[in-house]
């Protein structure tokens, strides 16, 4: 397939670093979208506390092979946070619109933990054309969302105070060590533009405690049994804060597998990245089995 992304920034906003050209896409979305790489759409989903940077490094690989939309979550990054309520649904409601606003009707998926559920989510309205969910929040038992909440909470006061050393952290590996040592199992082999995401995130996120209560700790999925696409649920045997929570997602959503990531934290998108190519080619090409078998 083609890899080069198209054309200049429409909003004119300024280029983030990448080996891979990022097109901005129009402001009439309600979230803030980038795009690289041609072929089948495929969306990543960043989890709360983070922005689009965390697949500053996986992006551009997977924009050898997919036309890759990355966004910022309401109130993180450069999205404006939502009016109401931001649950689970209402973020996906956003999303929907803005993908019928790019004129997309189906896209591939790839989220990591709230953006794993979000993946789940759309794939119930039948937006997903395949997902990859990467440690989904959803299935805790009120002790694990406790837990999840309290290391959540603990993690947005300390880079809050850390602010002003975000920066100079994310330029060295042991900072990067600082910065990611609670999300991933090996964070010095994270990109500074992947531990500058917290900056934008847990640090900056203006809505974060209120997506935190309701897509996270009060969020109880729903509908999933209407997914209707392939699905590859993931989880680091690494993973600190999201408890046993990914296999239970077995028993909802059709035709799922469970697959660990050996030697992963709970956002693996260094830890692991070989292996998030591979999960991802895999359920694309699923989901072409999948079409053509209910086109015959």
């Amino acid at each position: 397939m083609p890899s080069e992304a198209a054309g200049a920034s429409i909003l004119g906003v300024e280029r983030l670093p990448s080996k891979r050209k990022r097109e901005s896409l129009p402001m009439s979305t309600t979230l803030t979208w980038r795009s690289m790489g041609a072929g089948e759409p495929l969306l990543l989903l960043h989890g709360l506390g983070t922005t689009s940077e965390d697949f500053a490094v996986l992006g551009p690989r997977l924009a050898r092979d997919y036309r890759v939309l990355t966004v910022d979550l309401p109130g993180h990054g450069r999205s404006p946070s939502l009016g109401g309520i931001p649950s689970v649904q209402a973020v996906a409601d956003a999303l929907e619109a803005d993908l019928d606003e790019l004129g997309l009707s189906e896209v591939h998926l790839l989220g990591s933990s709230l953006g794993g559920r979000l993946a789940l989510e759309l794939a119930g309205r039948n937006r997903a054309s395949s997902v990859v969910a990467i440690a989904p929040s959803g299935m805790g038992m009120p002790q694990e969302r406790t837990y999840q909440a309290l290391l959540m909470s603990g993690a947005r006061l300390a880079l809050r105070a850390l602010h002003p050393l975000i920066e100079p952290l994310s330029a060295s590996r042991p900072g990067r060590a600082v910065l990611l040592g609670g999300l991933r199992a090996r964070p010095s082999r994270a990109s500074p533009s992947e531990a500058r995401a917290v900056q934008a995130g847990f640090a900056e996120s203006a809505g974060f405690w209120r997506m935190l209560w309701w897509s996270v700790v009060a969020d109880v999925p729903t509908g999933l049994e209407r997914i209707d696409c392939p699905v590859i649920l993931t989880q680091g045997t690494r993973d600190l804060l999201a408890g046993g929570q990914t296999p239970r997602f077995l028993l909802v959503v059709p035709g799922s597998r469970f697959q660990p990531l050996f030697r992963a934290g709970h956002a693996p998108l260094s830890d692991t990245p070989d292996e998030l190519v591979r999960l991802v080619h895999e359920a694309t090409r699923r989901s072409r089995t999948y079409r053509a078998i209910k086109e015959a």
